[in-house]
């Protein structure tokens, strides 16, 4: 009966429904690298800051909740320190640590793992929670990326706000409102699917 009870028990996240633990895990890993690498290149520059509207952070975002916050952070470091190495999937293709962006990158690995725990926590089923982890994780982006760029550009807080954090609110509000859409349903459809294995 336990066994019975154990074989349904929800996955933490839905990464874990795939198979096979240690290929499963490194190809989530290097492909949540990849996947933000690739929404890098969605690049939208904004006239008087050097931060572009991009699909990074929407990507950073995905990959926490759906990765769980090990994998999630672990793909981050994975993006960050192949970055710093060279591969030219920054915003811009720019990378190294002249880079005023830079602080949202190191950003990204600490948002991607509070938002994977969260996800642990259910914080992913429904719309209202999914929107309540998706605003901690992009704060935590901000959180970071505001005073790196203060440094690098030699700027006041208020400042780096007018740069890298107003003209993003209204986007940034989107992007929260399409995970609040996205992951409850993907929840949804991966229950149907594992009561119809059962």
């Amino acid at each position: 009966m336990a066994t019975v009870h154990a074989a349904r028990r929800r996955s933490a996240v839905l990464g874990d429904l795939l198979p096979g633990a240690l290929a499963r895990d490194t190809a989530l890993v290097a492909g949540s690298a990849l996947f933000v690498g690739l929404a890098a290149q969605i690049a939208v520059p904004l006239p008087g800051t050097p931060v572009p509207v991009t699909g990074q952070t929407f990507a950073v975002l995905l990959a926490g909740a759906a990765l769980g916050w090990n994998r999630a952070a672990l793909g981050m470091l994975l993006y960050l320190a192949a970055g710093l190495a060279g591969v030219p999937w920054f915003v811009d293709g720019g990378s190294g640590p002249g880079l005023p962006t830079l602080g949202y990158v190191i950003g990204f690995v600490v948002a991607a793992a509070v938002v994977g725990r969260l996800a642990e926590r259910g914080g992913d089923r429904t719309p209202l929670r999914t929107v309540g982890t998706m605003l901690v994780g992009t704060a935590i982006m901000y959180a970071a990326g505001v005073p790196y760029l203060m440094a690098s550009l030699g700027v006041d807080l208020g400042k780096a706000l007018d740069l890298g954090v107003i003209p993003f609110l209204a986007g940034d509000a989107l992007k929260v409102l399409l995970a609040a859409a996205l992951l409850p349903a993907a929840w949804k459809l991966a229950g149907r699917r594992g009561d119809r294995r059962a």
